[in-house]
Order: C-alpha cells, then sequence, then structure tokens
C-alpha cells in the first residue's frame, strides 16, 4: 500500500512540475509574440515562424 501512495504522488509532482514548464513556456512565447521590441522580436522572429506564430 506504500508504494502505491509513493507512485501516486511522484506521479503528482511530475505533472505539477510539467504543467509549471508549459505555462513558463506559453509565457514566454505570448511575451515573445507580442513585443514591440525590435531587439525581441528580431531574437524571437524565426522561432515565431517555425511555430506558425503570425508576426506581420
Amino acid at each position: 500500500m506504500t508504494s502505491v501512495k509513493t507512485l501516486s504522488g511522484s506521479l503528482a509532482q511530475a505533472a505539477g512540475s510539467i504543467m509549471a514548464v508549459m505555462a513558463i513556456g506559453v509565457t514566454l512565447m505570448f511575451v515573445a509574440g507580442h513585443a514591440q521590441s525590435a531587439t525581441l522580436h528580431d531574437a524571437a522572429h524565426d522561432m515565431r515562424h517555425a511555430t506558425g506564430f503570425p508576426c506581420h
């Protein structure tokens, strides 16, 4: 019974970590995608096209 609790706890922790990383990634994509700064635009330009994010 203990191993089941440990396993489910590990899975819940892994799922939480995955969700946190996804949230950070989506936030970075949103910020870079809507940036008005020429430097940020130039830095993210190729990645925007690679992911299909319209920028012009």
